[in-house]
């Protein structure tokens, strides 16, 4: 991982067409501004993470629902 200082208003240039400006620092809160085409996909990190247990989630359902429906399919070992 690179690591910078950057002050507001200071920006860094990844590749050849995207830069990341520093907006403003208030305290520890840092808003960037990201300048890139619409082709590159840009989301934030914890949103990414939150949608991906979210899948996880759905695609693995519970045993009580595995059960409900087994029992509704008339496959219940009672």
């Amino acid at each position: 991982m690179l690591v910078l200082s950057r002050r507001a208003g200071e920006s860094v240039v990844l590749g050849e067409d995207i830069t990341v400006t520093v907006l403003e620092v208030r305290g520890d809160v840092v808003r960037i501004g990201i300048d890139a085409p619409r082709s590159l996909k840009v989301h934030r990190a914890e949103l990414l993470a939150q949608l991906e247990e979210s899948n996880r989630q759905s695609a693995s359902p519970s045993e009580d629902v595995v059960a409900e429906l087994s029992k509704a399919l008339g496959r219940d070992k009672e």
